[in-house]
């Protein structure tokens, strides 16, 4: 649907507009696609000093309408009329000026560019028809199972144990839900219509046609009978599948969000089609030689050829980590059954089929993975693993490579296994304190808003303090992938304390790995993985920290405040105007902590490396820009950064992140609202948490204390949400709406 509103705003200072102007637009781009709003607004947008200008474009960028004028629209230099679009491509504006007897406004013309709708295409591909019966017809045909069922005493036996077993599963799979080759076609947006609604529209059409011929009024009134019936049908068919797709999707919030857009005929859908652009050993190719040339980069920079496994001192831990121990049955049966069913196309039986049939398939599957802690060896068809491009990001150009990250996808059993593993790894790291203080990714209690709590607060109460502050947020390129074997080995032994069988486990576990690209029913070749730690893994996460255990040390030698998340690292250090010169320290810091991660396979991207300086605006912090610089390189200061998933402005008033926040939940809010009328209430309130509170509630701690302007802008998204959900009319008290809910206004839903 497209709108147009004009609107004429009186000169002089009216209180309400902004609010008022806010809800009305809010409720706008909710209902209606494609929105264009045009007039005179007396305001002077070309002021950035002028309040009033300074909160008319806050709001708009709030809730995602871009203003296109930019230059005066008036005899007096100053511009007031205004063209606002929501959904709409506006280009080639032009302001004419006419002649002053005409008016003293001028005129601005522009060019509107709305999307063709594209047709589905069909194409054939092969699938499996999984039913309720496939379990009981999979547990009839599978044999006796004892031969799986005495712990492996060789790696060879292991492996051929797990490749029999494999080999059994896909053959009893093959024959009670064989692959077959079906034409799939991406139908009209409909998937709710069902034999009973078609069977209603039939006969409503049929009546049409016979009133349509005979102008009987018993005809008319069938007609009219018909259709009510069939709109009646065709509602329940709705929320029925909707509630059943979000009960069992309700875990799952990025299919959610690829099917609500599909549902909304929105093109945010994250689902490219790249196999008219690349073939799969293109892909092959380019990920290989991406690790490659990073490589290779890196023993250039070396200072020698002789790299160093252990820069700083570590205490090697008193107790050492020798052995895992067997788990039992009981054990796995709950890490199975709690592991999500992600299936990969190397699984011999896909994962729900696996939690479905567990209780007679457990005991070999037991075995194998008991056999594999004893030996200290992983199964081959365990480090096999499929890589499936993903564009980083959907505007994107589909045919550039680059524009692709690599992500893999491993059996669903093998995952098992570095669970039972990473379990007891953890447990031994934290018992012993190996782990690094300032490391919040992938522990327990910790997470991306601890991390940015400690240094948000170190930061304030240096502004407090009334001292200058540079944050600068570190990035590696790849650096899951560059990661040395060899180093990683040495700093497990040396480092951590893992030595006999636990070591000649993670040794199998990262030698000899293979993988390949599946692109739209093609496969590539196998390429080995020389380096770095699987991504997709359970066990790649944590393996990389423990590989970056001496960088804390490192920083901490020249005094600098640092915290880590995964491989995102933030420094920071604090000083008053007149010793800026301490900011030294941090440049010898960068510098160290460049040759050390070149020392040890890590690239530090100096081109997207971040600096933020956080302070007053004065003469000290201009030439602070003017002089930083990084081993050489010139660092740009930015007016923002994102820090996991946060924006950073340089007085941390976090109004960047708000904007962000509310743009962001507008869209999905938009997208609900369609589907609005066929939901019931409780889906779409999930919905709603879903895509939008789960946004809000984003590091909101960090929102403590932030000023009331900003808590507004981020009550109009959820007083906009309210109305949504409860369908309660633009004009109505809103504070009654969120009482009904249960809902805590955001002010008090950050303090709570």
């Amino acid at each position: 649907m497209f709108v147009l509103a004009t609107v004429y705003r009186p000169p002089g200072h009216h209180t309400d507009f902004i609010k008022e102007f806010a809800d009305f637009t809010s409720e706008l781009v909710l209902a209606a696609d494609k929105v264009l709003i045009v007039g005179d607004f007396n305001i002077h947008v070309d002021n950035e000093k002028d309040a009033l200008g300074s909160a008319f474009i806050d709001i708009l960028n709030s809730i995602g309408v871009r203003q296109h004028v930019s230059g005066p629209t008036h005899c007096r230099n100053h511009t007031l009329d205004l063209i606002l679009s929501h959904g709409i491509d506006v280009d080639g504006v032009e302001i004419i000026q006419p002649s002053d007897d005409i008016s003293d406004h001028y005129l601005v013309l522009c060019k509107l560019h709305i999307a063709k709708t594209v047709n589905s295409t069909s194409c054939y591909k092969y699938g499996r028809t999984i039913t309720s019966t496939t379990k009981d017809c999979f547990v009839s045909n599978l044999p006796d199972v004892s031969q799986f069922l005495s712990i492996s005493k060789t790696s060879e036996q292991l492996d051929d144990v797990t490749e029999t077993m494999d080999s059994l599963f896909s053959s009893i799979l093959n024959t009670v839900a064989p692959l077959r080759l079906r034409k799939v076609k991406e139908k009209s947006l409909t998937p709710w219509c069902n034999e009973h609604t078609r069977t209603l529209k039939r006969a409503a059409r049929k009546m049409e046609r016979s009133w349509r011929k005979t102008k009987l009024e018993v005809f008319r009134i069938a007609w009219r009978e018909s259709n009510l019936s069939y709109r009646k049908a065709l509602k329940t068919a709705k929320s029925d599948y909707f509630s059943s797709l979000l009960e069992e999707n309700k875990h799952n919030p990025r299919y959610l969000f690829n099917k609500v857009a599909k549902l909304t005929k929105n093109k945010a859908s994250t689902s490219v089609d790249i196999s008219q652009h690349h073939s799969s050993n293109d892909f092959m190719n380019y990920f290989t030689s991406k690790v490659d040339t990073i490589r290779d980069k890196i023993v250039t920079m070396q200072p020698s050829a002789t790299v160093s496994h252990q820069t700083v001192h570590y205490r090697s831990p008193e107790e050492q980590f020798h052995s895992f121990s067997t788990i039992g049955e009981e054990e796995l049966y709950k890490l199975v059954k709690s592991s999500k069913p992600t299936t990969c196309m190397l699984d011999p039986i896909p994962s729900k089929l696996l939690k479905e049939v567990l209780p007679e398939v457990i005991d070999p599957l037991l075995t194998i993975i008991n056999s594999s802690l004893l030996l200290g060896y992983v199964p081959k068809s365990f480090k096999l693993a499929v890589i499936k491009p993903l564009i980083k990001k959907p505007q994107l150009d589909p045919k550039e490579l680059v524009n692709y990250r690599p992500i893999s996808n491993l059996p669903f059993l093998s995952k098992i296994l570095e669970k039972v593993v990473s379990s007891q790894l953890y447990s031994f790291l934290e018992k012993n304190g190996i782990c690094e203080d300032f490391q919040s990714g992938f522990r327990p209690y910790q997470s991306t808003e601890t991390a940015l709590l400690r240094v948000t607060n170190d930061l304030l109460l240096s502004s407090d303090r009334g001292c200058i502050s540079l944050l600068v947020l570190l990035d590696l390129s790849a650096a899951f992938d560059t990661i040395d074997h060899t180093i990683l080995l040495h700093r497990l032994e040396h480092f951590v304390g893992i030595n006999g069988s636990a070591l000649a486990w993670f040794k199998s576990y990262l030698y000899d790995r293979h993988q390949f690209v599946a692109v739209n029913e093609e496969v590539s070749y196998r390429s080995q993985v020389q380096y770095g730690v699987p991504q997709g893994s359970v066990l790649g996460p944590l393996l990389f920290t423990l590989y970056m255990l001496p960088l804390g040390d490192i920083i901490r030698k020249h005094g600098v405040s640092f915290h880590c998340y995964a491989d995102d690292t933030q420094l920071y250090i604090s000083s008053r105007p007149g010793e800026t010169y301490k900011f030294e320290k941090l440049t010898e810091c960068i510098v160290d902590i460049k040759n050390w991660m070149t020392s040890n396979f890590l690239l530090l991207n100096s081109e997207k490396t971040e600096v933020l300086i956080i302070g007053p605006n004065s003469s000290a912090c201009n030439d602070l820009e003017r002089c930083l610089s990084l081993d050489g390189c010139s660092l740009n200061s930015s007016s923002s950064v994102r820090n996991l998933g946060v924006l950073f402005d340089s007085n941390l008033s976090l109004e960047s992140h708000v904007s962000s926040i509310c743009k962001t939940a507008f869209f999905h809010l938009k997208n609900i609202s369609k589907l609005r009328p066929m939901l019931s209430m409780s889906n779409a309130e999930m919905l709603i948490h879903a895509f939008m509170t789960s946004r809000l509630d984003y590091c909101n701690a960090l929102l403590g204390g932030c000023s009331a302007r900003l808590v507004n802008k981020l009550q109009l998204v959820q007083n906009a949400a309210a109305r949504v959900l409860t369908r309660t009319r633009k004009y109505d008290h809103i504070s009654p709406v969120l009482s009904t809910l249960h809902w805590l206004p955001i002010k008090h839903r950050i303090d709570f």
